[in-house]
Protein backbone atom coordinates (compact mmCIF):
# COMPACT_ATOMS: atom_id res chain seq x y z
CA UNK A 1 0.00 0.00 0.00
CA UNK A 2 2.71 2.49 0.65
CA UNK A 3 4.57 1.28 -2.28
CA UNK A 4 0.88 2.04 -4.53
CA UNK A 5 0.74 5.75 -2.75
CA UNK A 6 4.67 6.79 -3.65
CA UNK A 7 3.82 4.98 -7.62
CA UNK A 8 0.53 6.62 -7.62
CA UNK A 9 -1.59 3.61 -8.23
CA UNK A 10 -4.81 3.82 -7.45
CA UNK A 11 -5.84 1.15 -4.34
CA UNK A 12 -9.35 -0.50 -4.34
CA UNK A 13 -10.53 -2.25 -1.16
CA UNK A 14 -12.76 -4.57 -0.17
CA UNK A 15 -14.05 -5.63 3.29
CA UNK A 16 -15.92 -9.27 3.64
CA UNK A 17 -18.92 -8.51 5.85
CA UNK A 18 -16.65 -5.68 8.41
CA UNK A 19 -20.47 -5.67 10.05
CA UNK A 20 -19.54 -9.50 11.30
CA UNK A 21 -16.07 -9.85 10.56
CA UNK A 22 -14.84 -6.71 11.23
CA UNK A 23 -13.23 -3.98 9.07
CA UNK A 24 -9.54 -3.91 8.00
CA UNK A 25 -7.01 -3.62 10.79
CA UNK A 26 -6.03 0.20 11.68
CA UNK A 27 -2.08 -1.16 11.26
CA UNK A 28 -2.58 -1.42 7.67
CA UNK A 29 -3.19 2.26 6.60
CA UNK A 30 -5.62 2.81 3.44
CA UNK A 31 -5.35 6.50 3.37
CA UNK A 32 -5.44 7.53 -0.21
CA UNK A 33 -7.77 4.16 -1.24
CA UNK A 34 -9.60 4.91 -4.14
CA UNK A 35 -12.41 2.65 -2.95
CA UNK A 36 -13.29 1.07 0.58
CA UNK A 37 -16.30 -1.32 0.09
CA UNK A 38 -18.01 -3.45 2.38
CA UNK A 39 -19.03 -6.69 0.36
CA UNK A 40 -20.73 -10.05 0.88
CA UNK A 41 -19.31 -11.95 -2.35
CA UNK A 42 -16.34 -13.55 -1.72
CA UNK A 43 -15.05 -12.06 -4.64
CA UNK A 44 -14.15 -8.34 -5.10
CA UNK A 45 -15.30 -8.08 -8.86
CA UNK A 46 -18.58 -6.27 -7.91
CA UNK A 47 -20.42 -3.25 -10.03
CA UNK A 48 -19.03 -0.32 -7.87
CA UNK A 49 -15.31 -2.29 -8.31
CA UNK A 50 -16.08 -2.11 -12.00
CA UNK A 51 -16.99 1.14 -12.48
CA UNK A 52 -13.70 2.03 -10.27
CA UNK A 53 -11.67 -0.35 -12.46
CA UNK A 54 -13.52 1.34 -15.75
CA UNK A 55 -12.31 4.80 -14.21
CA UNK A 56 -8.77 3.98 -14.64
CA UNK A 57 -7.50 4.55 -18.20
CA UNK A 58 -5.15 1.74 -19.72
CA UNK A 59 -5.53 -0.75 -16.59
CA UNK A 60 -4.77 -4.09 -17.99
CA UNK A 61 -3.10 -6.03 -14.96
CA UNK A 62 -4.14 -5.89 -11.60
CA UNK A 63 -2.35 -6.78 -8.07
CA UNK A 64 -4.03 -8.49 -5.52
CA UNK A 65 -3.44 -9.10 -1.24
CA UNK A 66 -5.13 -9.59 1.10
CA UNK A 67 -7.05 -13.09 2.96
CA UNK A 68 -8.25 -15.28 2.47
CA UNK A 69 -6.00 -16.28 -0.43
CA UNK A 70 -8.71 -19.65 -0.71
CA UNK A 71 -11.18 -17.86 -1.13
CA UNK A 72 -12.00 -14.01 -1.62
CA UNK A 73 -8.24 -13.80 -3.55
CA UNK A 74 -8.63 -16.36 -5.54
CA UNK A 75 -12.43 -15.73 -6.79
CA UNK A 76 -11.41 -12.23 -7.61
CA UNK A 77 -8.55 -13.14 -9.37
CA UNK A 78 -10.22 -16.25 -11.47
CA UNK A 79 -12.92 -14.00 -11.98
CA UNK A 80 -10.22 -10.94 -13.25
CA UNK A 81 -8.48 -13.27 -15.17
CA UNK A 82 -11.66 -14.60 -16.92
CA UNK A 83 -12.32 -10.95 -18.10
CA UNK A 84 -8.71 -10.25 -20.00
CA UNK A 85 -6.44 -8.89 -16.98
CA UNK A 86 -3.30 -9.95 -16.59
CA UNK A 87 -3.68 -10.52 -12.35
CA UNK A 88 -0.96 -10.59 -10.24
CA UNK A 89 -0.76 -11.95 -6.90
CA UNK A 90 1.59 -10.94 -3.74
CA UNK A 91 2.37 -14.41 -2.21
CA UNK A 92 4.15 -12.54 0.87
CA UNK A 93 1.07 -10.26 1.44
CA UNK A 94 -1.92 -12.85 1.51
CA UNK A 95 -3.50 -15.11 3.89
CA UNK A 96 -5.44 -17.95 4.98
CA UNK A 97 -6.56 -19.20 7.74
CA UNK A 98 -4.91 -22.63 7.55
CA UNK A 99 -1.37 -22.83 5.53
CA UNK A 100 -2.49 -25.63 3.46
CA UNK A 101 -5.15 -23.72 1.75
CA UNK A 102 -2.97 -20.70 1.06
CA UNK A 103 -0.60 -22.86 -0.60
CA UNK A 104 -2.78 -25.09 -2.46
CA UNK A 105 -4.75 -21.76 -3.94
CA UNK A 106 -1.47 -20.18 -5.13
CA UNK A 107 -0.60 -22.87 -6.89
CA UNK A 108 -4.01 -23.80 -8.54
CA UNK A 109 -3.72 -19.50 -9.37
CA UNK A 110 -0.10 -19.76 -10.89
CA UNK A 111 -1.11 -23.07 -13.08
CA UNK A 112 -4.25 -21.11 -14.25
CA UNK A 113 -1.94 -18.06 -15.65
CA UNK A 114 -1.83 -15.71 -12.96
CA UNK A 115 1.70 -14.08 -11.62
CA UNK A 116 2.13 -15.73 -8.26
CA UNK A 117 5.03 -13.02 -7.11
CA UNK A 118 6.88 -11.06 -3.38
CA UNK A 119 5.94 -7.67 -2.71
CA UNK A 120 9.61 -6.56 -3.58
CA UNK A 121 9.29 -8.41 -6.64
CA UNK A 122 6.41 -6.73 -7.57
CA UNK A 123 7.48 -3.06 -6.32
CA UNK A 124 10.72 -3.36 -8.21
CA UNK A 125 9.12 -4.10 -11.13
CA UNK A 126 6.97 -1.23 -10.85
CA UNK A 127 9.86 1.02 -11.07
CA UNK A 128 11.58 -1.03 -13.58
CA UNK A 129 14.56 1.37 -13.18
CA UNK A 130 17.45 2.56 -10.55
CA UNK A 131 16.77 6.33 -12.11
CA UNK A 132 12.79 6.21 -11.60
CA UNK A 133 12.06 9.26 -9.60
CA UNK A 134 10.92 6.67 -6.95
CA UNK A 135 13.13 4.19 -6.84
CA UNK A 136 14.85 5.50 -3.27
CA UNK A 137 11.58 5.63 -1.85
CA UNK A 138 10.96 2.19 -3.03
CA UNK A 139 14.21 0.68 -2.11
CA UNK A 140 13.28 1.80 1.72
CA UNK A 141 10.35 0.10 1.55
CA UNK A 142 12.03 -2.94 0.58
CA UNK A 143 15.19 -2.67 2.94
CA UNK A 144 12.37 -3.17 5.95
CA UNK A 145 12.76 -7.03 6.49
CA UNK A 146 8.92 -8.27 5.98
CA UNK A 147 8.07 -10.22 8.62
CA UNK A 148 7.82 -14.17 7.88
CA UNK A 149 5.73 -15.35 6.06
CA UNK A 150 5.71 -18.92 6.35
CA UNK A 151 6.14 -19.71 2.39
CA UNK A 152 9.68 -21.10 2.97
CA UNK A 153 8.49 -23.90 5.21
CA UNK A 154 6.43 -25.18 2.40
CA UNK A 155 8.54 -25.30 -0.75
Amino acid sequence: LQGARLLGIPVIVTEQYPKGLGSTVQEIDLTGAKLVLPKTKFSMVLPEVEAALAEIPGARSIVLFGVETHVCIQQTALELIGRGLEVHIVADATSSRSMMDRMFALERLARTGIIVTTSEAILLQLVADKEHPKFKEIQNLIKASAPESGLLSKV
